[in-house]
């Protein structure tokens, strides 16, 4: 499994070295931009819409946008002091809370955990220690150039760490449109609640598909079949390797050239009589 970050966790005095992986993949079927007329895929280039230049990373340079077209210039002398770089290798543990206390909104992307060279020992202890505890562990890591928020659990006996949202990056719910005022009788009520009850079921994770990409896979699938019988060659009889092929052509033409002699022959004879 590819690491993607190598650190530890500080928990008091205890140092855990971990690294850390993807625990979910997109599996959505990703379809490239094709021009209509030769079926190239469209490039997308970094261009200067002022300068109408081609440029590189290295023309690029960091800017806030403070009102519509302004900016204040940030170089990398000015951001670098920013980072802490014990900080950029490290999951400060701050505090730990229940699970069902942090509502699922503020729940952002998932890592698996697994223990980096000497850490198994201390690896399983904190591991073991939150299963007990039946708690999770409230921590901070710089990954890139964010500092996160994040949960570290236990899930299927590995470490997982849970990144979240800021409680300023949630959206407030002001302005959602949720009737209030609308009265819903007892008989209606209790109609829906019935529902509920008669779709209440165990979660169980492998009996939801994404029907749409298995369908658009179908349909690939269908497409490159035809391409291929389309392109393949048809000889009207199976051939399984490239030394059957030349035999069974040689055969064909010794077959064609044998039924051509003959053909002549007939007609030379029918033409000296």
């Amino acid at each position: 499994m590819h690491t993607i970050w190598k650190g530890s966790i500080n928990f008091g005095l205890v140092n855990i070295p971990i690294k850390l992986h993807a625990a979910t993949e997109d599996k959505g079927i990703k379809l490239r931009n094709l021009h209509h007329k030769c079926h190239t895929p469209i490039k997308y280039e970094k261009v200067c819409p002022q300068c109408e230049e081609e440029i590189s990373n290295e023309d690029m340079i960091k800017g806030y946008e403070y009102i519509s077209g302004k900016y204040v210039i940030l170089s990398g002398d000015e951001l670098e002091p920013l980072k802490d770089d014990q900080r950029d290798k490290v999951i400060d543990v701050l505090d730990f809370v229940q699970l069902d206390e942090i509502d699922p909104i503020y729940y952002d992307k998932t890592y698996f955990m697994s223990a980096n060279e000497g850490g198994a020992k201390s690896y399983s202890l904190f591991r073991e220690a939150i299963k007990e505890s039946n708690k999770i562990a409230i921590a901070k890591v710089m990954i890139r150039t964010k500092e996160n928020l994040a949960v570290l659990r236990v899930y299927n006996d590995v470490l997982i760490m849970e990144t979240l949202h800021y409680p300023d990056e949630v959206r407030g719910t002001e302005e959602v449109l949720s009737p209030q005022d609308v009265k819903v009788t007892d008989k209606e009520k209790k109609a829906a609640n019935m529902l509920i009850e008669q779709l209440t079921t165990t979660f169980e994770p492998t009996n939801y598909v994404d029907r749409y990409r298995l369908q658009l896979e179908e349909l690939i699938q269908t497409k490159l079949q035809k391409e291929k019988d389309i392109t393949a060659p048809t000889t009207g009889k199976d051939i399984t390797d490239l030394m059957s092929a030349l035999q069974q052509s040689i055969d064909e033409a010794k077959e064609s050239k044998k039924k051509e002699t003959t053909k002549r022959k007939r007609t030379k004879k029918a033409s000296s009589s």
